[in-house]
């Protein structure tokens, strides 16, 4: 199953194994159910503290990783291979006694939660966000045997997709109810379990003396200027919804400088990790609400915490625009998708619609082509805007449909999820309908600054202006990346401009040094 490379990378990891692990393998005579006979011997052959026995289980084909001591449990209905595949090996290293990357707290919190917890994931294989997901909630298996998760390739149990009415993964059941669907992380998780654990988060927050440096956003500008800051010595913090922002559902990326090619995920674990190099305290799970002054620079947060900084580094980045369009936030979910990598495979052999012309949209388009029946490319301007070779692409293969002059005004379904999608021809004022399961919408993005807005110069785009040294309005406040008036929104030109918002703050301090240790005091 597995190649020499793969298997002698397996084998080193499994190293780490403390304690024995027991493979349960459920199969039959499908091709898949064979792969993952052949996948589970591989991983016997790997290391002497693993086994495997074969049992029916609920869903065939699928494979539990159980911890015989304190009897864990993580279950992964399907082939786990692609950007799964590590979620296995850490499933496999977590049961098997391999210290868990979360802080002692968080561990103690999730071992001490009353009552049993079943979640079932849906994932579809070429999903970015999904293995995140994933990771989480095995996680919490592994520590509390209370916990138990499945993860189930929709694409392989498309009934209980079907059943289940799901459109877009990553998509979270507990105990049989829908739980969330998207990124969501372990503290998140923790949050809506247990009531009480963001007012006990915010207490902490609260408690933190004043930073010298503190970067609000954590993607490629906001890890470059938490670096930069902490090689200079500066007490620095990072404040962030999430680690790795837009970048976390990048699939493939080549023009990253020096390194041929990657993909998001990967770019954003080594991304943290860099971070993690350096005394950087990470506050993840925490979105910034007002920033005003009163001496120091206060960042008020959700969850009622407040910080402090004598600098403030704005590089909160941007999201997914939307349509905004009668049914799209109805729909979102139950056919309206941002994500065709991740979404794509649910829509199997049927009809679906992208809209947008730039790059992002064509590629959506050709990718989706081959999976779906018929891609309908919707563009509002006279012609595309993708590069010439992605539109030559796209005008080669037969199930591709572009229409510009497309003003996409409504979003229809039964109740349950998208069944059409209605637009005005911009060249005749006429009103067209097409029918269709899902829509894709590619039409660029959207900058975090609606917390920001009076407070701050911005562009009529809500783009936060800064100077040459990342500097905004407001002295002794830079911001930098996507959230910025900078042009090209580019993942290395993000992490230049936080490196330059990072060194600006550094000489900010050094030329009010007084000022701002007056106010610290």
């Amino acid at each position: 199953m597995l190649d020499a490379n793969v298997k002698n990378q397996l084998k080193t990891y499994l190293q780490n194994l403390k304690r024995p692990v027991e493979l349960v393998v459920s199969a039959d005579d499908s091709n898949k159910a064979k792969e993952l006979i052949s996948l589970a011997q591989d991983i016997v052959d790997s290391s002497k503290l693993v086994s495997v026995t074969y049992k029916d289980g609920k869903r065939t084909p699928s494979m539990s990783v159980i911890n015989p001591e304190n009897g864990s449990n993580i279950t992964f209905a399907g082939l786990p291979m692609g950007h799964e595949f590590t979620s296995l090996v850490l499933a496999l290293l977590h049961s098997g006694g391999h210290p868990i990357k979360l802080d002692a707290q968080i561990i103690e919190q999730i071992r001490q939660l009353p009552g049993e917890f079943h979640f079932e994931t849906y994932v579809s294989l070429s999903c970015q966000t999904c293995p995140e997901v994933i990771q989480a909630l095995n996680m919490m298996a592994a520590i509390n045997p209370n916990i138990t998760n499945v993860m189930i390739d929709g694409a392989l149990f498309q009934e209980e997709v079907t059943e289940r009415n799901i459109l877009s993964v990553p998509s979270v059941f507990l105990n049989g109810e829908a739980f969330s669907v998207g990124a969501i992380s372990v503290v998140e998780v923790l949050n809506k379990l247990d009531k009480n654990a963001a007012g006990r988060q915010a207490e902490l927050l609260n408690k933190k003396s004043a930073f010298d440096v503190l970067v609000v956003g954590g993607g490629p500008a906001g890890a470059a200027a938490a670096i930069y800051s902490a090689r200079k010595g500066l007490n620095t913090g990072i404040v962030a919804d999430k680690f790795g922002g837009q970048v976390a559902e990048t699939v493939g990326i080549e023009n990253f400088i020096s390194v041929s090619k990657t993909e998001g995920p990967k770019l954003v674990a080594n991304l943290e990790a860099h971070v993690r190099d350096y005394d950087v305290d990470i506050m993840s799970n925490q979105r910034a609400l007002s920033l005003a002054k009163n001496g120091l620079f206060n960042v008020t947060l959700e969850s009622g915490a407040t910080l402090s900084s004598k600098t403030v580094l704005l590089a909160t980045g941007a999201r997914w625009r939307e349509m905004n369009v009668p049914g799209e936030k109805e729909y979102r979910g139950k056919g309206v998708a941002y994500c065709p990598h991740c979404d794509g495979p649910l829509f199997k052999g049927k009809r679906v619609a992208v809209i947008g012309g730039g790059n992002s949209g064509i590629e959506a388009a050709i990718d989706l082509a081959n999976i779906v029946e018929h891609v309908t490319v919707l563009e509002f301007d006279s012609k595309l805007r993708a590069d010439e070779v992605l539109q030559r692409k796209a005008k080669s293969m037969g199930n591709i449909t572009i229409i510009t002059q497309a003003q996409t005004t409504e979003v229809k379904g039964d109740g349950t999820r998208v069944s059409s999608l209605v637009y005005t021809d911009r060249a005749t004022g006429e009103s067209k309908e097409v029918i269709l399961a899902g829509i894709f919408v590619q039409i660029g993005l959207v900058p975090n600054t609606e917390w920001l807005k009076g407070v701050v110069d911005m562009t009529p785009r809500g783009e936060i202006i800064v100077d040459e040294r990342g500097q905004t309005s407001i002295p002794g406040v830079f911001a930098a990346g996507d959230v910025t008036n900078t042009p090209y929104k580019q993942i290395i030109i993000a992490m230049g401009s936080g490196a330059t918002a990072s060194l600006g703050a550094f000489d900010y301090l050094i030329r009010h040094s007084e000022e701002t240790d007056t106010k610290a005091a």
